[in-house]
């Protein structure tokens, strides 16, 4: 099927438009976050713990999001977390108009926030399979992997002047209208959405049937490995970029318009990436695809992103977004493909979950090693992706064909 085609499947083009406004939301609250702290309270190693704290909760809990994902429907799970993810940073905005925001209370509500975010993150996931025949997967995961691209171009661009000149209240106040809107673009979705057949009453037993399938199935663990360690690469540079860039520029709102502007030159490379995957037909090639992306992620890193100084390091983000399209397609092609349709919510959270748990941990040594050395935290993260690389391509054939 062509992209068109796709877009004309009943609920595709709704359900992408309330995906571009969340995610538009969320990219834009991780950039305004980290150059908040920064700004606020003037640490690095904060700015890497806040980081991790808006990510590691909904790992924790994925389980259970997984199993209300099946059991609530996934569009009714995704518009629930939205709502809420909406009033938390309408409340954040608040409190720092009362000048009431410290380092403890920013912490917790970031992993509030991030208690109900696998809703959305597998939700979307989940949803989508189901809105298209089994052959155009790839095409519709290659349209969900450029609005994720897409999103890295406007959420930057937006977010990194908006506080550097209007400041965090008008950032924040603008990322939670974004959630917002997005729960009422969900109204078509959830209209289309069949109620949920699966009735069992206990949920503790649904998340841990989630679990053990993923930690069972031979694929989709060898996948959460090497998956992970790529994410902790991004995690270092969603705090090594600011620190970088404030180093070479000195602090202040040109600081910030910089990185956004970094960021966003970077997602354009990364819609490419994810249109050239969709016409690729990577089906049962998804591990050669992850493994290659590994090797660029690491090279654009180090050397390219740490010998040539701010330039160096803007061209090693526009390699790493150009990989990065073709790896999450890849990725969200082959955990579909390998899994039972009849547990895709509870597998897909807890799957993502692990995949993305590299995102908060990189995070967070990104910002204990940039203190130090931004070569010495560039270097790390293209480690991480070196051995990501190694990983996959060690995982059995049958394993990533069949």
């Amino acid at each position: 099927m062509t992209y068109a085609a796709v877009l004309r499947l009943d609920g595709v083009r709704d359900l992408l438009v309330a995906t571009a406004l969340a995610r538009l939301a969320t990219r834009m609250f991780l950039v305004v976050l980290v150059l908040y702290t920064l700004d606020r309270f003037g640490s690095p190693e904060l700015a890497g713990w806040v980081g991790f704290t808006s990510l590691i909760p909904g790992m924790i809990v994925s389980p259970l999001a997984g199993a209300l994902l099946d059991r609530l429907g996934a569009g009714r799970a995704v518009t629930i977390d939205l709502a809420v993810s909406a009033v938390l940073i309408a409340g954040l905005a608040g409190a720092e108009v009362a000048g009431s925001v410290r380092p403890v209370g920013l912490l917790v509500l970031c992993g509030v926030f991030a208690l109900t975010s696998p809703l959305s993150a597998s939700g979307v996931r989940a949803l989508f399979p189901r809105l298209v025949p089994e052959g155009a997967r790839d095409r519709v995961n290659a349209l969900d992997t450029t609005v994720n691209a897409a999103v890295d171009v406007a959420g930057p661009m937006v977010a990194g002047p908006l506080i550097g000149f209007a400041g965090a209240v008008a950032a924040f106040a603008l990322v939670a209208t974004f959630y917002a809107l997005a729960a009422i673009y969900m109204r078509p979705v959830l209209r289309r959405e069949q109620p949920s057949p699966y009735i069992a009453s206990n949920l503790m037993a649904q998340a841990r049937e989630g679990v053990a399938y993923v930690f069972g199935h031979k694929t989709l663990r060898w996948l959460a490995t090497s998956y992970s360690l790529q994410m902790a690469s991004w995690g270092m540079l969603i705090v090594i970029v600011p620190v970088a860039a404030s180093r070479a520029i000195g602090p202040g709102p040109a600081t910030d318009s910089a990185v956004g502007l970094l960021w966003a030159a970077a997602g354009s490379a990364g819609i490419v990436g994810a249109l050239a995957a969709g016409r690729m037909g990577i089906m049962r090639r998804e591990g050669a695809v992850i493994a290659i992306g590994g090797l660029v992620t690491a090279v654009a890193l180090w050397p390219v992103g740490a010998a040539f100084g701010l330039a160096g390091l803007a061209t090693g983000m526009l390699l790493l977004n150009f990989a990065a399209g073709p790896v999450d397609v890849a990725v969200l092609t082959l955990r579909q493909r390998r899994t039972d349709p009849a547990r895709l919510g509870r597998v897909l959270a807890v799957s993502m979950s692990l995949n993305m748990c590299g995102l908060p941990i990189g995070s967070a040594i990104g910002g204990i090693l940039v203190t130090h050395s931004t070569t010495l935290a560039l270097a790390a993260a293209a480690l991480a992706s070196v051995i990501s690389a190694a990983v996959i391509a060690l995982v059995p054939r049958d394993a990533l064909v069949h």
